[in-house]
């Protein structure tokens, strides 16, 4: 396994902080992970690691306003809209070099699994819009923020007057700090993420209206709703002991997809929000469980054919 870091370059010049890491040999898959709110690549421990070893190259960037891809204070949490941040994804998933007959797969934790639902269900996203589009093979959405828990929510007054006030100054910046008791059941995890000077906790009004507008979206969606929308096989992993995003909004989102398509839904007991690192042996299931889900599907992928150029009418 080796790590590569490098830069992605957004059609606006902005500069996006990449890492990869590869795999031994010729990759049996590869995963591109979108990170959260306050989070960025570098903070998912021996997760990416382990997915190399298995044959998963791994291919993570930091979102524009976040971790190593923000310059300054201004730039702090300044994502833009939902139009901005999916065009960011679809730039960074389309410039991944894939090898023939390799699938591409992509996963998002939690504010990022939220935009990565938006990007393959929402009929205006550029994947749903553009001919030239990545062949995504599968998604996988972990702790995805379709709602938010009870125990983080802020109050509907408080929303109300964020929406209002991002209207004129949309790129204001407002300090919202996630409980880190709330992040994880080992200590130690949650001690590296309040003392992470990357994990900034601050977004503009622009940003964060988008993370709720995404968020209601989905929590609305029902299955009419997709009758013109191709369902990619899906994986859903949530702990139900979870306080910052909601299982049961994500669970009533995997049982309208299960409709449509392909659906894998799983529960890691107690679980918070980064599962991936819960002390005991759910971070080595978390890690199977993903592991698995990519080989399966990577097994059974065949790649699709360009479609064939018209051919003219004989006269």
């Amino acid at each position: 396994m080796s790590v590569e870091e490098g830069s992605h370059t957004l059609p606006d010049e902005t500069e996006l902080y990449t890492k990869t890491w590869k795999s031994e040999g010729s990759p049996k898959a590869i995963l591109a992970l979108v990170h959260g709110f306050s989070d960025h690549c570098n903070a998912y421990y021996d997760l990416f690691p382990t997915l190399a070893s298995n044959g998963i190259e791994v291919r993570a960037f930091d979102q524009r306003g976040w971790g190593r891809s923000f310059k300054g204070r201004k730039d702090r949490g300044n994502s833009g809209g939902t139009a901005l941040v999916l065009s960011d994804l679809h730039s960074f998933l389309r410039a991944i070099p894939v090898p023939p007959n390799v699938p591409l797969f992509v996963m998002g934790h939690s504010m990022g699994g939220g935009e990565v639902l938006n990007y393959v269900l929402h009929p205006d996203s550029p994947y749903n819009q553009s001919t030239a589009r990545p062949q995504l093979a599968g998604v996988l959405c972990y702790s995805p923020l379709i709602a938010l828990d009870p125990a983080t929510r802020p109050m509907a007054f408080t929303v109300i007057m964020g929406r209002l006030v991002a209207r004129v100054l949309p790129k204001w910046q407002r300090y919202s700090p996630l409980d880190g008791s709330l992040i994880c059941r080992d200590e130690q995890v949650v001690k590296d993420y309040t003392s992470d000077e990357l994990c900034h906790n601050t977004g503009t009004l622009e940003q964060l209206a988008g993370m709720l507008d995404r968020g209601i979206w989905l929590e609305k969606l029902k299955e009419e709703d997709l009758k013109n929308t191709e369902v990619l096989p899906m994986w859903f992993g949530h702990g139900n002991g979870d306080r910052i995003t909601s299982w049961d909004a994500t669970k009533k989102l995997a049982s309208v997809l299960e409709k449509k398509g392909d659906v894998t839904f799983v529960t890691y007991e107690g679980g918070y929000h980064r599962v991936h690192m819960d002390p005991g042996e759910t971070r080595e299931q978390f890690s199977k469980d993903v592991s698995d889900w990519v080989l399966k599907q990577a097994s059974t992928y065949s790649q699709p054919q360009p479609e064939a150029e018209p051919q003219p009418v004989p006269e």
